[in-house]
């Protein structure tokens, strides 16, 4: 059982004075020497027992070191002391963590995704436990991150992703006996994400009607892609010209085109086993497809074209057809998936088209039903009424 079990978790500098029966000028002279490690809550000074407790365990007795042993001079610190027999070495989180991502999750995982735990440990995480060793980490301290973060739940949610494996790699370690973030008391909670609206029926109606209105060719047959089969922006990139069946009707999907780096692409498989695919090519895409020499881009000709390009090629569509909003690609992937579902109520058919390894994915996130609310209205009526 601790000595201290019987004073508080969080000592102030009078009861850390009594415990160690000195003045509380000599606890200051401690803190500020480095030799007792302490927080700031709300502009007091606070020592958690536990660290406290290391403070006596590393002096060997519930004493203090002579007043005159303390170092002088501004910036000065005590060297550490240790019991002996024991060691008190401790892991800075930050090394623990780079470390962590450099050599186990970098190599391992694609580009984007990379670059998405870089910036969670950048901007979230690192700030947080910063001058922490892994073994001081508390439940407190994870709970302050995320009460410290603003904007959406799923933000955080990235964020827990990323720390959770580092800290089960220090429990793997034998660093630490147990991940603060496992409790059941860290909550998480933050605005919920906005769905993707998808597109009504008039509005795709009037881009059909429109496309000849746009000027240049690519344009057109980019919107006549994008716009009439459910696929994902990297997937529409990645479509070069043997991908195109003319004859028999069909588009295969093989590859994605992904610009991690800014606008440097970078070719690769496609998201999951289930995306590569082959779909029904849209007859009213027909008509404006341009021919491409083979092993070209559909759009970008050698080298597929970037984000930004892509940005200016919906401005140009929006522009030329005189489109009320602006031309979103992943829109048109939840419309048309929204209403092949509504037209032949077969979700499967819906998972196939959309590459989706599961159908509950496909209904979560991309069906989103046209009429649901006046149908149930109206089903209700019919139960109910005489």
């Amino acid at each position: 059982m601790s000595l201290l079990a019987h004073w508080p978790d969080m000592l102030t500098i009078q009861e850390a004075a009594e415990i160690l029966r000195a003045d509380p000028a000599l606890v200051t002279g401690f803190i500020q020497a480095g030799w007792i490690r302490y927080t700031d809550i709300t502009g007091r000074t606070l020592i958690p027992r536990r660290y406290f407790e290391e403070f006596i365990e590393a002096s060997c007795a519930i004493g203090h070191p002579r007043e005159g042993a303390l170092p002088s001079g501004p910036g000065a610190r005590a060297p550490a002391v240790e019991p002996e027999g024991a060691s008190l070495e401790k892991h800075p989180f930050s090394s623990y963590a780079l470390n962590w991502f450099e050599v186990y999750s970098k190599p391992n995982i694609e580009t984007v995704t990379a670059i998405s735990y870089k910036r969670q440990l950048t901007c979230h995480i690192l700030p947080a436990f910063d001058g922490l060793a892994l073994e001081d980490i508390t439940t407190d301290d994870v709970q302050r991150l995320f009460n410290g973060m603003s904007g959406a739940k799923t933000t955080k949610e990235r964020v827990k992703l990323v720390l959770n494996q580092i800290l089960d790699a220090a429990v793997e370690d034998g660093l630490i006996a147990k991940s603060p973030l496992r409790s059941r008391r860290v909550k998480i909670t933050g605005k919920a994400s906005q769905p993707t609206a998808p597109y009504t029926v008039e509005q795709m109606r009037f881009l059909v009607q429109h496309i000849n209105d746009i000027r240049k060719p690519m344009d057109r047959a980019y919107l006549a892609i994008q716009a009439l089969h459910p696929l994902r922006l990297e997937e529409v990139l990645g479509l070069q010209a043997e991908d195109l069946d003319l004859e028999r009707g069909e588009l295969h999907i093989c590859r994605a085109v992904t610009h991690p780096d800014r606008n440097q692409p970078e070719i690769k498989e496609t998201k999951t086993w289930s995306s590569a695919r082959t779909i029904g090519l849209s007859a009213l895409a027909v008509p404006y497809l341009s021919q491409v020499k083979a092993g070209e881009f559909l759009f970008g000709g050698k080298s597929p074209l970037s984000y930004t390009q892509v940005r200016h090629m919906c401005g140009r569509i929006k522009r030329d057809t005189g489109f009320s909003e602006n031309i979103t690609p992943i829109r048109f992937r939840t419309t048309v998936l929204t209403d092949l579902y509504d037209q032949t109520k077969d979700i499967k058919l819906a998972q196939a088209a959309a590459g989706h390894t599961t159908s509950a994915m496909t209904l979560r996130y991309y069906v989103k039903g046209r009429e649901a609310i006046s149908k149930a209205a109206v089903a209700v009526d019919q139960a109910y009424s005489a």
